[in-house]
């Protein structure tokens, strides 16, 4: 039954197949996912935004999934959800655990896309496993702050002088917050209409679309309410060197940035895509930082068209090596 767009109120339906993959050296540690749409067909993996978890998918995205028939896969982070708390030394570091995720669930190659703080990440995987991914979607991704990369300004760069406070005391303050978020559900609702309240006018209007504020809460309940601790170890992870030089991504690159965005500056997907030798900027007018989720299935057009068509195989899960 198709929730996603009646109102006032609404639900949002279970992701089709949802559990966590054991990762690292010894595969004590695991990465939780959601995964919607057709089991077989091309791969899209979603890459959430900071904060967000593996359920941070606009509901178009997903019945366009099952409508065009591919897999639409969200994934944690460390320290949020189903994903055991872990810190990198760098982002590049994701890359490991990536790969592992992919095998495990059988995804020979895939496209993916991330949002905002998922951006560094989407980049990583494209610089590390070229053969593993076609095509790169970011959206108002966050670009370096320091090393040869780096470009000033912005949320992120203000962070740079609390690193050392969130390297060390992240942790705990995202156990905290994962505590009140477990008994939060009467006011997370209401806190998501104040943000969006105090928002730009593109941000709001899509925080008072029914289905995007279902989808926040849905995955802030089920993501943050068990671990809160993955957006202060982004964070942390942003401001320090990334493991990588931006210009060494080679796979096609699509940037979508909002040109009233006020997280992420206009100018640092500009100064991206001039960094990146095989990408293309789509400035989006009048859009600001959460608005450009709204063109989810826009977004999704774009990565799947850069896969040749001998590449639309059916890949399928192997549902024994799932927990």
């Amino acid at each position: 039954m198709n929730t996603c767009n009646t109102a006032p109120v609404i639900a949002i339906d279970r992701p089709k197949l949802e559990g966590s993959v054991a990762v690292g050296d010894k595969r004590r540690r695991r990465i939780g996912f959601s995964e919607f749409g057709s089991p077989t067909g091309p791969v899209v993996i979603w890459l959430h935004g900071t904060p967000g978890a593996r359920r941070q998918i606009p509901c178009e995205a997903r019945e366009y999934a099952e409508e065009r028939g591919f897999r639409l896969i969200g994934l944690d982070r460390p320290g949020v959800g189903s994903s055991t708390a872990h810190r990198y030394a760098s982002i590049s570091e994701f890359t490991s655990d990536f790969q592992i995720v992919l095998s495990t669930l059988g995804v020979d190659r895939c496209s993916v896309i991330g949002m905002s703080g998922g951006g560094p990440y989407t980049l990583a995987c494209a610089r590390f496993l070229p053969d593993r991914v076609v095509s790169v979607g970011i959206v108002g991704g966050v670009a370096p702050v320091t090393g040869p990369d780096g470009i000033a300004g912005g949320a992120v760069d203000n962070i740079r002088s609390v690193e050392p406070l969130l390297t060390k005391a992240g942790g705990p303050i995202g156990k905290a917050v994962s505590a009140v978020l477990s008994v939060a559900r009467p006011i997370a609702e209401p806190a998501i209409a104040t943000y969006g309240r105090l928002s730009p006018d593109a941000d709001r209007e899509l925080l008072s679309r029914p289905e995007f504020k279902a989808m926040f809460l849905d995955d802030l309940l089920h993501g943050g309410s068990r671990r809160m601790e993955a957006p202060f170890a982004d964070l942390a992870l942003f401001v320090r060197d990334w493991g990588f030089r931006v210009g060494d991504v080679t796979v096609p690159v699509t940037w979508w940035h909002g040109d009233r965005d006020n997280i992420i500056p206009y100018a640092h997907g500009q100064h991206m895509v001039t960094l990146l030798p095989n990408a293309e900027l789509v400035t989006v007018p009048g859009q600001s930082h959460l608005s450009t989720l709204g063109m989810s299935v826009e977004i999704i057009d774009q990565v799947l068209a850069t896969w040749p068509d001998e590449s639309l195989r059916h890949d399928r899960t192997p549902l024994s090596a799932l927990a």
